[in-house]
């Protein structure tokens, strides 16, 4: 053992010079170091050179005394944390769940007390465990918290092998872990010298030699030096959770019997370092915490290791404790974690309404104290204050270079800065493409998008009578989605059909055709008008309007758009219900009415396109019921079963985000497989071609068939244009802003002006093919988003993860686009599709849109008593009376938008949405206060992150559909 610990000595490494035998030598050796070691000892402080303050990240190891079964005295690993505590469960010896460490109210004052009197070394230039082992001792020692004739004892103590949990688990290892053998040979070179200097004094090393050198221990294998140890899995696995350039703290509390009173040490080292064997993993270690004591004294010395190991987690004390000049910056930061803490009297506890008073509790304190050090820096600045200064710089450094909505004042200087921001990177949108997850992406997106092309499309030709179907909206999407990708500058973004344009789309077909006017000549005049409105609007910079439209008004516009999904797919049931009504029939001795023939009709060939409508058959309206609520039940669940219990959160991910295609392929097979029942299918033409050949070509003549279109009628396109824009821009735009938020890390930026400018003027263009009209959809671009975000595997276990970043590049949506325009090629597929699963889906993406809105919430809190009301800042901040005349304002201007779709002035909608902007603007701060409206029309879209499998989305429930 001896020579293997010489063999594995660095180079040079002696300890002649380290002080530890005698009390003068400890007071020569604060050179260069900060020392405090009693509450009335003043040592000097000295400094030899500038020392690292730098906070870092801390992983904290707790370790007791505790006896094996050798009946050996060793230091073995109790809890860890890393954000949360982790605690070793007694029987099983395994790690049990994270948590929030709940911490006693008498540990924390027991060990405030210990940190006022015990010795505190900050800044210690030690490297080993045993330097380290030999200054702390000495220290205490100094503050007479231990006797001169104890330092063998509490040296051989601190210098005792640790285990760990996983130590179990790696038995077979050749290499068990002990004492480093390094630092073991240094102690035993420097003291078999010191023993020959003075050879009237004793070897504090005698009793840990005689415990580690007993006759008949296994020796430890000999180890090439300058060859690491490979980590093993356990290791590996751990160390990813711990973040990068993380430092240690080694706390060691336990009892012992040759002491008389407790002894404390608190120490911060100049340099982290690495201790071998000490941490179940290679972290170099920055701060150690050490509590000895005598096993009679009340202190419970795991609960104030458990409490300096809390401490030490939390953000706020652990960089005050990189920052401490003396011991009372320590207790400083003792008091300001107190302050943040909540004492629970000792009663029996309440159900989870308790728990959740008590967390808004302590929401309230953390507010006050981060009021209180905006105070303290706006003081410092006020006065020119070193720290001031510093947090001047860190602003400086993280402010944003310069804002995408700020105007220019010059024509077009919006769109030219966007060009300018964007383009230089267009190189490294390809390049960032060559990423795995890129690719797994293309795939999912792609049904993605797929689906509601097709939802869309199979509606769309019911509104407009076949003149749009789904293979113009196949044909739309990918074209104008190849053209944004490689032209956009937020190619993340997904363009596609929307709810709101559906609803546009049958407000014109109605009125061309109750004024005998040609739809698809009318669209073409939209499309330009389109265009010179989109040039004057990105001429003068009017993008920033989108700053305007608040939560007011996009609550109100999603909750609209949802309402209408959920309605029309009832609508449409109940039409089928009066085409196919159910009819009484009488099975037995053939004495019915005759409609048991009816009843057994064999299904009819209604797959190819142009075959007459088919009527009266008694079973098609329950199999079209079963289907839509098949469908809706699936998608809803499946959904669900992404945030469940069940199975491993990557198969939990890929079952939940691919809920609606299987709900459609379950669907389609279950009517796929009842032959005698009719059911109405989607209507998808065979190759590439229009839906309708026999009314449409693929270029629509913008002076109408037999060139008769209105001349007056061309420049009225204008108003129903103006429609049209306010939607693409209210989508666009606010899309634009929730992908580009600040929680998403996003690098190369966006540009508002440059993809309007693209989007609108590519719907205007596609008019001349009567194509239809394209948007960025929010809940695709988001969900695009998503699948691009890579999440920092450095998470602590219960915690939260965090976006490390997200795949910028234009390949995903190049290839999507592509396979989605590919996909008209699999028309036969498509014409299997029953339009009763389209409704599914479409009520599905209503519900699923109506139930995280705010508005939603408030809604149901009319029907609530007060004491049922959940805990949200609107509801604590907002007095209920005040709260429900607020939804009710929505209410009605819901209601408003509602009468003016239901009647012939529906073209008129985006215009009365829009008026929802002054409302909020110039009404509402006359009947609310500026603290009401801050929380009932404050922004709280903020991503939210599926705590068990590390899924980061967002709710579709803040967004317009």
């Amino acid at each position: 053992l001896i020579s293997s610990s010489v063999l594995r000595s660095p180079p040079g490494h002696r300890f002649e010079d380290v002080p530890g035998m005698r009390r003068h030598l400890v007071r020569k050796s604060t050179k260069g170091q900060i020392v405090h070691t009693g509450k009335d000892h003043k040592e000097p402080t000295l400094r030899s050179r500038k020392q690292d303050r730098t906070p870092h990240e801390v992983f904290v190891e707790l370790n007791e005394l505790t006896i094996d079964k050798n009946q050996e005295m060793q230091w073995k690993e109790t809890a860890r944390w890393i954000k949360f505590e982790e605690d070793v469960e007694e029987e099983t010896d395994r790690w049990g769940k994270p948590h929030v460490a709940s911490l006693s109210f008498r540990s924390l004052l027991e060990l405030r007390k210990t940190i006022s009197h015990g010795a505190v070394l900050l800044d210690l230039d030690q490297k080993t465990l045993p330097g380290i082992a030999h200054q702390v001792v000495e220290k205490m020692i100094i503050s007479d918290q231990i006797k001169a004739e104890d330092r063998a004892n509490v040296l051989r103590a601190l210098l005792l092998k640790h285990s760990h949990p996983s130590d179990e688990k790696e038995h077979s290892s050749p290499f068990p872990r002990n004492i480093s053998a390094a630092s073991l040979g240094s102690l035993i070179t420097h003291h078999h010298n010191a023993n020959h200097s003075h050879p009237a004094e004793p070897s504090v090393t005698d009793p840990l030699m005689s415990t580690i050198l007993a006759p008949g221990d296994q020796k430890e294998p000999t180890l090439v030096p300058g060859i690491p140890r490979s980590k093993s899995k356990h290791e590996l696995k751990l160390l990813e959770k711990i973040p990068e350039n993380a430092e240690a703290t080694v706390v060691l509390v336990g009892s012992v019997d040759f002491l008389e009173q407790p002894t404390m040490a608190f120490v911060r080292l100049q340099e982290a370092v690495e201790l071998e064997s000490v941490l179940e993993v290679p972290v170099p270690v920055r701060f150690l915490f050490v509590l000895l004591g005598p096993p009679t004294t009340s202190m419970d010395y795991h609960q104030i290791g458990r409490s300096i190991s809390t401490l030490m987690s939390d953000k706020q004390f652990h960089e005050a404790a990189y920052l401490a000049d003396d011991r009372q910056d320590l207790l400083n930061a003792i008091n300001s974690f107190l302050d943040c803490s909540i004492v629970l009297p000792p009663s029996e506890m309440g159900d989870d309404e308790l728990l959740r008073s008590v967390a808004r509790f302590q929401r309230e304190m953390l507010r006050k104290r981060e009021e209180r050090e905006i105070k303290e820096l706006k003081s410092l600045e006020e006065k020119g204050g070193k720290k001031s200064h510093c947090k001047k710089k860190e602003k400086l450094f993280l402010k944003e270079p310069d804002d995408p909505l700020q105007r220019t004042g010059r024509p077009f200087g919006g769109l030219g800065r966007d060009v300018r921001r964007r383009y230089p990177k267009y190189v490294s949108d390809f390049k960032d493409a060559l990423n795995s997850q890129c690719m797994a992406a293309v795939i999912f997106i792609y049904f993605a998008a797929l689906s509601p092309a097709i939802t869309f499309g199979g509606l769309l030709g019911e509104k407009t009578d076949g003149l749009m179907g789904v293979s113009e909206l196949i044909v739309s999407t990918s074209v104008q989605g190849v053209i944004f990708c490689l032209l956009g500058a937020q190619p993340l973004l997904i363009v596609g059909f929307s709810g709101p344009l559906l609803v546009f789309e049958e407000a014109f077909y109605s009125f061309c055709k109750s004024n005998d006017m040609e739809y698809l000549t009318g669209r073409v005049w939209i499309g330009f008008w389109l265009v010179v409105i989109v040039m004057l609007t990105v001429a003068f910079e009017g993008s920033f309007l989108v700053r305007f439209v608040s939560r007011f008004t996009q609550e109100i516009f999603s909750f609209l758009i949802s309402l209408i999904f959920i309605c029309e797919t009832f609508i449409k049931l109940g039409r089928i219900f009066k085409e196919h009504p159910l009819r009484r029939c009488s099975l037995g001795n053939g004495t019915g009415d005759g409609n048991a023939t009816d009843a057994l009709t064999p299904a009819l060939n209604n797959s190819v396109p142009g075959t007459a409508k088919v009527r009266d058959e008694p079973n098609t309206a329950l199999l079209s019921l079963v289907l839509m609520a098949g469908t809706f039940f699936i998608a809803f669940y499946l959904r669900k079963f992404k945030n469940s219990a069940f199975f491993p959160g990557r198969f939990r991910r890929i079952i939940g985000d691919f809920g609606v295609p299987i709900a459609i392929l379950i669907m389609v097979l279950v009517d796929y497989s009842i032959k005698d029942t009719y059911t109405q299918k989607l209507s998808v033409p065979r190759g590439f071609s229009v839906t309708s050949r026999d009314k449409r070509g693929w270029l629509i003549s913008p002076l109408g068939t037999n060139g008769n279109f209105p001349i007056w009628m061309m420049f009225a396109c204008c108003l129903p244009a103006l429609l049209v824009f306010i939607l693409i821009f209210m989508e666009t735009q606010i899309t634009t802003l929730i992908v580009s938020k600040k929680e998403r890390k996003l690098v190369k930026g966006s540009g508002f002006h440059l993809d309007l400018l693209l989007i609108v003027v590519l719907g205007g263009t596609s008019a001349l093919f009567g194509l239809p009209w394209m948007a960025a959809a929010t809940v695709r671009s988001v969900t695009h988003v998503n699948a691009l975000t890579v999440m920092s595997k450095a998470v602590a276990p219960g915690d939260k993860p965090r976006i490390q970043e997200v795949k910028e590049q234009r390949v995903t949506g190049l290839l999507v686009s592509i396979m989605v325009g590919l996909s008209i090629v699999i028309g036969d597929l498509l014409r299997q599709i029953p339009l009763a699963v389209l409704f599914g889906i479409f009520l599905y993406m209503g519900v699923m849109s109506l139930n995280g809105i705010q508005l939603t919430d408030r809604m149901m809190l009319l029907l609530m008593p007060p004491k049922y009301h959940p805990d949200h800042t609107y509801v604590r901040k907002v007095r209920t009376l005040r709260m429900h005349l607020f939804t009710c304002i929505q209410v009605v201007c819901l209601a408003v938008l509602w009468s003016v779709m239901s009647t012939q002035a529906s073209l008129a909608f985006p215009f009365v949405l829009i008026l929802t902007v002054p409302v909020k603007m110039f009404l509402l701060p006359r009947i609310f206060t500026v603290r009401e409206m801050a929380c009932l029309d404050g922004d709280d879209a903020e991503p939210k992150f599926d705590e068990r499998d590390g899924h980061d989305e967002y709710s579709e429930m803040h967004m317009p559909v």
